[in-house]
């Protein structure tokens, strides 16, 4: 209701307070895709969020913040790279074999052999786990 309130006047800017807390999934789907919709016609959105998926796939850019100080900003993509220490890929093949591969030797992909593949995965770090690495604690939920 105080969305659809905050909504009714067409706003440039919206500032959006844990807007899925405590939603169903389908519930949250929806209240994503109207952030979505309102973000492509040129909506500002602000938006505070302790669920680091929501905040990796609704914002352009992020602050990630501890005890009220910033601890790292940038946009979502840019900081999954920036922490990807790893670079590593998942393998898994139709029987549940999994195999790990280095991004410098997916050589070795070829030549392990792996018949009927499944699927592939990069194996990099969620906000989630960046906020974890940066704090040392875990989100206050």
């Amino acid at each position: 209701m105080l969305l659809a309130r905050a909504l009714i006047n067409k706003p440039d800017v919206l500032f959006l307070d844990e807007p899925t807390s405590g939603l169903d999934p389908t519930t949250s789907r929806t209240i994503h895709d109207l952030i979505l919709e309102l973000k492509t016609g040129g909506t500002t959105i602000f938006l505070t969020t302790h669920d680091m998926n929501e905040a990796t796939l609704l914002c352009d850019y992020v602050a990630l913040l501890n005890k009220g100080k910033l601890v790292e900003q940038g946009a979502p993509s840019e900081l999954i790279q920036k922490y990807n220490k790893d670079k590593k890929i998942k393998v898994t093949d139709y029987n549940g074999n999994r195999l790990t591969f280095d991004f410098r030797s997916l050589k070795q992909m070829s030549q392990a052999n792996i018949e009927n593949i499944f699927s592939i995965h990069s194996c990099e770090p969620t906000l989630e786990d960046i906020f974890i690495e940066l704090t040392g604690g875990k989100l206050n939920v």
